[in-house]
């Protein structure tokens, strides 16, 4: 499975890098495939693990900030493994192609 998610304290004015690093951090240090881009953070692994990566980092920035928002989306397919890299592979090809 994977999980693109973003996290967005509110309520800490419009400088919130510091905010989303906490659960960049987070998802970094669990081990876990993943890739962060502009707006969201994607993570790779079986259903239990992922929603735990993604629970404690909303808790980091929780910690921090009055009041938090997710948005989460989840490509649930049971038998793939690093669809993070053979799913951009398989556009690139198309591209190159």
């Amino acid at each position: 499975m994977i999980v693109a998610f973003s996290v967005t304290p509110l309520g800490v004015g419009e400088d919130v890098g510091e905010y989303v690093a906490d659960a960049v951090r987070v998802v970094r240090e669990s081990g876990l495939p993943n890739r962060t881009d502009a707006m969201f953070t994607s993570v790779e692994g079986e259903w239990d693990e992922v929603m735990d990566v993604v629970r404690r980092a909303v808790a980091a920035v929780e910690a921090r900030a009055p009041r938090v928002s997710l948005v989460l989306k989840a490509d649930i397919r049971p038998g793939v493994t690093d669809g993070l890299t053979s799913k951009v592979e398989t556009v690139e090809r198309f591209l190159a192609g």
